[in-house]
């Protein structure tokens, strides 16, 4: 039996990798990943090797088929070395396969009339004064006039579930011609491999539109009253959705507060165009949490709060961000926050001093040892304060302990 596998993998290119495809025509039955067979292709032409030795390795790890139909098999694969090591461009080999870590994307993106065309709905009225843009308002979650595009973003979610992708739903955005969609999966490497596969499946239809695919978090320029396009990230670790607790929280937001610059490294390019402060995000050079606070870092969903349990919003990663690299440092944070908030507990048994710099390091945290010690000896001074919760932004206030009533016995810390 003739079987179509259409290969899809990552190339080299940054900032952010473009996506690429080849056809295989096989004789064979499958029935799982395990029968694909691994191919080659030519890594000189998609910057992942030089032209003398320019092979490189497709390596199957999904599936994407339709499976009323029997069409072809869509094969999602990593990119290899020859000798089977991950190619330096595969940030998916980067991350733990945690299934028990669940995701859910909200793509934000612009459709364009055409390669390094207007945007959609945008090109008329800008050339004819007498039409105009309203100002963005009208267009969120839009119908009639007040939207664009609605059979190509329609026909691209029927086709992401076809595949077995679980979008769970789509709307249009406060720009005209943007819309979102959102993809929620449950464990880390699939939740990432769902939303390169959707962002696939659109370039696939938009060749049938002629449309071009804008991910650029601020298309329309950083000077216009228009809202940037992000990917706002919503997050739960299995703890987080049945122990958590209030204090255990404040340790996530603690924990991303101190590694605020290595979450935005990783967060998309251009991104400081989109992070100003205004159009419902914080600063880029801010960190703040809020409950049911759009213009904040992490919201914190208004049932979340309710008993500090459930999922989180982090809503500074772009629409053209990588989502191995948003899971991978999100999946640090939250492992420095799990480390720190034992080490809290156990602080008074028998914690040595030097685990709190180890945390620190292990993390690429910034705080030393004494800085530790301030925040969780006074931890509902500093979790709880205005310049950390709620969106407020204002300087953290340093914080003083008195470190000559701790005393050190064979690496224990007391209280006097």
């Amino acid at each position: 039996m003739k079987q179509i596998l259409e290969y899809v993998w990552l190339d080299g290119y940054t900032p952010e990798p473009n996506l690429r495809s080849k056809i295989k025509v096989v004789d064979l039955e499958v029935n799982g990943v395990e029968d694909i067979p691994e191919w080659n292709f030519d890594g000189s032409s998609t910057q992942q090797a030089d032209g003398n030795y320019s092979d490189c390795v497709l390596k199957p790890v999904r599936l994407y088929q339709n499976y009323s139909k029997r069409t072809k098999i869509y094969v999602f694969c990593e990119v290899m070395n020859p000798d089977g090591t991950p190619h330096t461009t595969n940030t998916r080999a980067s991350i733990e396969d945690d299934k028990d870590f669940w995701f859910g994307f909200e793509q934000e993106y612009f459709i364009r009339e055409g390669k390094h065309q207007p945007v959609l709905g945008h090109s008329n009225k800008s050339r004819n004064p007498y039409l105009g843009l309203e100002p963005q308002g009208k267009y969120y979650c839009g119908v009639g006039s007040n939207v664009v595009g609605r059979d190509f973003v329609e026909e691209h979610m029927q086709f992401c579930l076809d595949m077995g992708i679980d979008i769970t739903g789509i709307n249009a955005e406060v720009a005209l011609g943007q819309w979102e969609y959102q993809v929620f999966s449950k464990g880390t490497l699939k939740a990432c491999d769902d939303l390169w596969m959707a962002r696939y499946f659109m370039e696939i239809v938009s060749e049938k539109y002629g449309y071009s695919v804008e991910y650029h978090p601020k298309p329309l320029g950083e000077s216009q009253d228009w809202n940037g396009s992000g990917l706002h990230t919503n997050f739960s670790t299995k703890k987080m959705r049945e122990v958590g607790g209030e204090e255990y929280f404040n340790s996530i937001f603690s924990s991303m507060d101190i590694r605020q610059k290595k979450h935005i490294e990783v967060y998309g390019s251009d991104n400081y165009m989109r992070l100003t402060g205004k159009h419902e995000t914080q600063s880029i050079n801010k960190f703040s949490w809020g409950i049911s606070d759009r213009g904040a870092s992490i919201r914190v969903p208004i049932q979340t709060s309710k008993e500090w349990k459930g999922y989180l919003e982090d809503r500074r990663p772009a629409s053209n961000a990588n989502p191995y690299n948003i899971v991978r440092v999100i999946s640090e944070t939250i492992k420095m926050a799990n480390e720190i908030n034992t080490t809290k507990n156990n602080m008074f048994s028998n914690v040595g001093m030097k685990q709190f710099d180890e945390i620190a390091s292990k993390y690429n945290g910034i705080l030393r040892t004494d800085e530790l010690l301030s925040e969780y000896q006074n931890d509902s001074e500093y979790t709880l304060s205005n310049s950390v919760s709620h969106s407020k932004n204002e300087p953290i206030t340093e914080l003083k302990f008195d470190l000559n009533n701790i005393k050190r016995d064979t690496g224990t810390i007391y209280n006097d």
